[in-house]
Parts: C-alpha cells; structure tokens; sequence
C-alpha cells in the first residue's frame, strides 16, 4: 500500500493545478508599460492574467489583459460575454499582426453561434457594449515589433459596465493564424476549451463553477493516469515474471489478483468522472479518448468478470481461458497506456514535466522487461541444454551397454 501511496502521490504532484505550479507558470502585476492598476488575478489557463481598476461611481472598468502569441502569423484575443460563460455571445477584442503594414492591431469581433459552427469566417465589426477605448501592444511597450511565438501582448480596454452589475464573465484564448483580418479558430485543447472565469471587479472574487470542473478535470486525470497507466501494467507485470520465481509459492498470484483490482476500481471511479465531465461540458468531445478510455474500461470489466469463470487447472478449457486471460490483459494495457498519452494531449500537456515523469517510469518498466525477458531467455536455452545433454547421455549410456553386454 506504501507503493500505491507513493503512486498516487507522484502523479497527484504532477498532473494537480497546483497554486505553485500556476504562479511559476504565469504571474500577474498590477504595474504595466503604460498604466497601474488597483488589482489583478492569474487566470487558470494559457499563463494568461489581466489586471484591472474599477470605479463604482460611474461603473467604469480599466483592464489591461495579458496573453502570449502561439504563432507569428496567430492571434490573441480578450473579451467578455454579458449574459452567459462561454464562447458564444463574446464581444472580443482580438490583437494581430497587421496583414499589409506588419504593425500589431487590435479589432473587435462579435462571436455569434455562426462563428463556433464555421459557417462564415469572423468579420471585425462595432460592439454593442460601452467600449471607450481599446489599444494592444507587444511586450515592452511596442506596438511595431515583430509578432513571434512565444511573445506577450498587453490588450487595453477601457468600458462602462451595467451599474449594480460588477460580476463579469472573462473570455480569452489564442489561435494559429489569421487569414486576411479574419482570425481562424483556435486549438482544442482542454486549457483552449475552459479559458472562461467569472470575475467580481469589485472584490476581485472568481467564481466556484469553473474550478469545480477543472478540479474534477485534475482528479479524472489523476486516478486514471494511477489505475490504467500504472496500477494495471504493474500488476501484469508481476504475474508474467514474479510467477517464475518458485520460492514465493502462489503469492504472486495474490499480489497480482489485489493490484488489478485496485486498479480497475480506481479505473471504474476516473471513468465515472469522465462520463459526468462530458455531461458538464456540452459539444465538448475528445472522440479519441473517449473511445479508448470505453474500450479499456470494458476489456477491464471483462478481464474481472472472468474470475468468476476460471476453470481448475485440470479442466479441459483452462488453456483456451489462459489464452483468453492473456490477449484480453494485454490489450487493455497497451490500450490504458496509449489514453494515457492522449490524455496529457487532452489536458494540454504535451510537454510538461507530467508526461516527462510517465515517459521515464514506463521507459524504466521496459527496461526491466527486456532485461527479465533475455535472462529467462537465457534460463530456458540453459534447461533445454542440460535436458538435451541429460537424454543423449541416458541414450549414450544404454548403447554403450548393449555393447559390452
């Protein structure tokens, strides 16, 4: 248990939003190149953060948001959605590289449901929100560098909001390219689908919703990074070789028995919680992952319903249940291994110390596999060696007889 602690432990580090890890990542001031502001707040996804100064007696706000640039030729954009935390219905200002003078523009789009369906491409058009002032530059204060991957831009916003309402739904997030003036969509990752916060400008409070579901997010991807990509390719490990080991006796199977059914329980809980993310997250869908994670989870029901059906060791289909026990048992675990990778794609991880840390424990694993595999490669050429010796020499030894005889 001290292992499966250990486990738990390793991944909950790595894959966990942590405070720490989120203030490394990105860090907000209220100091910017052109203005000081009264606060500010680190948003949860794209190292992204903006600060702000609220004046409640005209219901003024003056925000500065700041964003990184994926691309040279991308976009990144800033706005905020009057009734509703999504997508649809922003009024975003979007900051891009000017296709004809190469200076960095900031223009307003409206985000309508054509938008989000790609029926029509995103034309920049006047908002109809109290918008008094809006500008972007690079980081350092230019507004004629050069956009390149990587670099951070500053979008000014100066508007009236609707007096007595002070809780505001911020939207932002960044894409690839932009074709003429019209920014293309942008990529689907998970921090690419959740870049929403509910703010209060006046106390600088976030709203609990969207980090309800991020923090089941984490959890989803703890347990079944635990169960399906440790938990189960330990446990087939142990029986394939702990099983040659005749001092242990029939421990290995027990060790083997416990360890799969830890690790389809703790399964069975992160797929539960994947089904409930798909019902919070409406047109959200990971098809791929989805699929992989349906498929594991019934090769690991049907690999623990066949306890139920293991013949003796005498019966005439233990052989063909064998054979059954092991292509079931090793497809589940090539396939809980392969989600696993496309989970840290999923979650935006794809270069994080996370599936740095997996890479190195499942490389650590084969590692030991092939090493265990050539010494019983080696024992079993050592055996028919000596069996093969043992008959001639049993032959030998008759012929040899008859002879004097």
């Amino acid at each position: 248990m001290n292992v499966f602690f250990f486990l738990f432990f390793f991944v909950l580090v790595f894959f966990s939003p942590a405070p720490w890890l989120t203030l490394a990542a990105a860090r907000c001031a209220t100091v910017t190149t052109t203005k000081t502001y009264q606060r500010c707040m680190i948003l949860p996804t794209q190292q992204a953060s903006i600060a702000w100064t609220f004046y409640p007696h005209n219901a003024t706000l003056d925000l500065a948001f700041t964003g990184t640039f994926i691309s040279p030729s991308g976009w990144v954009a800033w706005g905020i959605n009057p009734n509703s935390p999504e997508m649809t219905g922003t009024r975003a200002l979007v900051a891009f590289s000017d296709p004809n003078s190469g200076r960095l523009v900031v223009l307003p789009y409206l985000l309508d449901p054509s938008v989000k369906l790609q029926r029509a491409p995103l034309l920049s058009q006047p908002l109809d929100i109290h918008l008094l002032s809006s500008a972007a530059f690079l980081s350092g204060g230019s507004r004629a560098a050069s956009v390149r991957d990587g670099v951070s831009v500053q979008i000014f916003a100066t508007l009236k909001l609707v007096p007595n309402k002070t809780k505001i739904h911020h939207v932002w997030n960044r894409g690839l390219y932009v074709q003429g003036y019209s920014p293309t969509i942008h990529p689907t990752t998970i921090n690419d689908l959740s870049s929403v916060a509910t703010i209060d400008v006046m106390s600088g409070a976030a709203a609990g919703g969207p980090t309800n579901v991020q923090v089941l997010k984490s959890v989803h991807a703890v347990l079944n990074s635990v169960s399906w990509g440790i938990l189960l390719p330990m446990g087939a490990l142990g029986a394939r070789y702990l099983r040659q080991v005749q001092s242990i006796g029939p421990s290995w199977f027990y060790a083997h028995a416990a360890t799969q059914l830890t690790a389809i329980l703790i399964g069975t809980v992160g797929f539960a919680i994947g089904i409930r993310l798909g019902e919070l997250s409406p047109g959200v869908v990971y098809g791929l992952h989805r699929k992989l994670g349906v498929a594991t989870f019934c090769l690991g029901s049907l690999q623990t319903m066949a306890l139920l059906f293991r013949p003796k060791t005498t019966h005439k289909f233990r052989k063909y249940w064998k054979s059954y026990h092991h292509f079931v048992g090793y497809a589940c675990v090539v396939l809980g291994v392969v989600n696993v990778f496309q989970g840290f794609e999923v979650m935006g991880l794809g270069l994080s110390y996370a599936k740095l840390g997996y890479c190195l424990v499942l490389s650590t694993w084969i590692g030991v596999c092939i090493a265990l595999e050539v010494n019983s490669w080696v024992v079993f050429c050592r055996k028919a060696k000596e069996e093969k010796m043992r008959r001639e020499g049993m032959v030998g030894g008759y012929e040899k007889g008859s002879g004097s005889h």
